[in-house]
C-alpha cells in the first residue's frame, strides 16, 4: 500500500485516524545510524511502526526493527515524542493518519542485517552523510534531535 506524506501542507487531506507507533535511532559502534529505504516512499527512515494491543512502546521499538531490518535491539533512551498535527500520512487504503510516533535510541545485541518486504535498502550511515539521502523531513528532525545530544527528550 502506498503512502504519501505532508507536511503543513494546506492541501492536505484531513485525518481521519490517530495511530500510536514507535521508532528508533539504532547506532553502531562506529556512531553510525541504521536507515531504511522505504518500498512504499523511497524515502530513507528510521525502523519503526504500529503499536500492537498487549505491547509497550519500546516493545514496539524492538519488535519493528527485528521485524524491518533483522536486528535484536535493546533500548538505550528516548528522543522524543513527536505529535506535531501538521504532518499527515495518506494510505491509497483511504486512511488518512496524523502522525503520532515516539522515537527511542537502541544498540544492537543480535540478529544480521535482512531487507523486509517493507524497504529496499538497509545501511548504517554516518552522519555527515544523512545530507546526501532522500529523508523525509519528519525523520529528518528525529535525526537532528538525536544528534543535538539533548538533555531532555523533544516533546513537541
Amino acid at each position: 500500500m502506498a503512502r504519501t506524506e505532508y507536511y503543513n501542507d494546506p492541501q492536505a487531506p484531513k485525518p481521519n485516524s490517530l495511530v500510536v507507533a514507535a521508532s528508533a535511532v539504532v547506532v553502531d559502534e562506529a556512531g553510525r545510524i541504521l536507515l531504511q529505504r522505504r518500498r512504499d516512499s523511497g524515502n530513507y527512515a528510521l525502523p519503526g511502526g504500529v503499536m500492537d494491543l498487549g505491547e509497550s512502546l519500546p516493545q514496539t521499538a524492538v519488535r519493528e526493527v527485528r521485524e524491518e531490518t533483522g536486528l535484536d535491539v535493546e533500548i538505550t533512551g528516548l528522543v522524543g515524542t513527536y505529535t506535531d498535527p501538521g504532518h499527515v500520512i495518506a494510505y491509497t487504503d483511504g486512511e488518512v493518519r496524523q502522525q503520532f510516533n515516539v522515537c527511542f535510541t537502541a544498540r544492537a545485541v543480535g540478529g544480521s542485517l535482512a531487507i523486509s518486504d517493507e524497504s529496499t535498502d538497509l545501511r548504517f550511515v554516518a552522519p555527515t552523510q544523512l545530507d546526501t539521502l532522500p529523508i523525509h523531513h519528519t525523520q529528518r528532525l528525529r535525526l537532528t534531535h538525536f544528534l543535538e545530544h539533548r538533555e531532555r527528550p523533544y516533546l513537541g
